[in-house]
């Protein structure tokens, strides 16, 4: 398993996006292969081998916990209703990066 080693200590951080493998799924959740923005922070990124992620969509229903953000030039919504750990081996590809005054504070609302 040398992917997952590599991963593992691969130093994701906060704002950035990848492609992440969210499937196997239950219900309503995302299943598939989709972008997703790393909300988990970077001390804990740092030191566990997994994050936390919010899967981006270019479709979707426009709601205050969905903000609109830009990736590669691409308009998407950030589902922080969607949030979910996720391994290290789950994320592939690095797509991107979110500027946290995008969304940060919608996450810090919808916790508190």
């Amino acid at each position: 398993m040398v992917k997952a080693e590599v991963k593992a200590e691969a130093k994701i951080q906060r704002g950035e996006v990848y492609w992440v493998n969210l499937d196997p799924t239950v219900g309503a959740e995302i299943k598939k292969t989709c972008p997703c923005l790393v909300v988990s922070p970077d001390d804990m990124n740092a030191v566990l081998p997994r994050v936390i992620v919010a899967p981006l969509t270019s479709k979707g229903q426009p709601l205050g916990c969905r903000p609109e953000v830009v990736v590669g030039g691409k308009t998407g919504r950030v589902l922080l209703d969607q949030i979910r750990c996720v391994d290290k081996i789950r994320l592939t590809k690095k797509l991107g990066e979110v500027d946290a005054a995008q969304w940060h504070s919608i996450l810090l609302e919808m916790l508190g």
